[in-house]
């Protein structure tokens, strides 16, 4: 970024019989001015309703100041709404929660539903319609455990769900929950094979995989990362450092305090940040 401001500051662009170029050597110039744009860290963090489960369940923390929480306090950068997390799910409501965070400045990342390969068609239908409604891009979700369901159960479920998220322009984002048909790397491709879908994508935590997987497998259709809301992993951080998604934070406990969120984004900016230096 310096060097994008510095480019900028030795007046790179002036026009010249009505051409925009640059002075002196137009062809260098322009390609240093790319160079430093394309080196910028494109990382975006988004903060996670589950994190704060236990505090909107409660009622002390309402899903519209959730919100405000993320944009001013936590100063993230958007926003993965549960499901769980919704007091109703109405147009109008739903349409002061998207008008709600683009005031705010958040990005709605995702909507997360865990249950949501557990459903039938009508709920499923309806938990895109919520995504559309908020605007959000993909809907996270793991699959079912392996103990609940048939491999070709799954693939038919799979079928459904991503002839609805073309329906509606909304990418099924598939996390690696544990004991599940998508725990592994390599369960995650065979999904992704079987299913043959192009709105059939990861969103895996990269740490939850097991040591005999190799995360970087899942870069090239990962659409979203999960990582704690805690201190930040170096190794994900480096990872992570040209994912141009979102890493939305979250806690498994679901009881995350504003100030432990606080300073948990500030440590995974940080981490950013230095793996980018190096």
């Amino acid at each position: 970024m310096a060097r994008v401001a510095q480019l900028l500051a030795e007046r790179v662009f002036h026009f010249e019989s009505g051409v925009i170029g640059a002075e002196g050597n137009r062809h260098h110039e322009r390609r240093a001015f790319h160079c430093a744009v394309e080196t910028v860290a494109p990382m975006k963090l988004a903060c996670s309703s589950t994190a704060f489960d236990e505090l909107l369940r409660s009622g002390e923390l309402t899903q519209l100041e959730w919100l405000d929480l993320c944009a001013h306090e936590l100063a993230a950068d958007g926003a993965v709404f549960d499901v769980r997390h919704f007091p109703r799910t109405d147009t109008d409501y739903l349409a002061q929660v998207k008008k709600m965070a683009a005031d705010c400045g958040l990005t709605v990342a995702a909507l997360r539903h865990d249950g949501f390969f557990g459903a039938d068609r009508a709920h499923m239908e309806q938990t895109f319609e919520i995504a559309l409604a908020i605007g959000a891009p993909l809907l996270s979700t793991p699959l079912p455990l392996q103990t609940q369901a048939g491999w070709d159960a799954v693939l038919e479920t799979l079928g459904e769900a991503c002839s609805l998220a073309k329906r509606h322009n909304v990418t099924l984002a598939v996390r690696n929950a544990p004991h599940t048909f998508a725990a592994s790397m390599h369960d995650l491709k065979r999904v992704a094979k079987e299913a043959d879908s192009a709105w059939l994508r990861y969103g895996p935590e990269l740490g939850a995989f097991d040591a005999s997987d190799d995360p970087k497998g899942a870069l090239a259709k990962m659409v979203l990362a999960w990582e704690p809301l805690a201190p930040a992993r170096l190794e994900s951080a480096g990872l992570l450092a040209g994912f141009h998604g979102f890493v939305a934070l979250d806690s498994a406990a679901g009881e995350a305090r504003p100030e432990e969120a606080k300073n948990a984004l500030r440590a995974w900016r940080n981490a950013f940040s230095e793996a980018d230096r190096t």
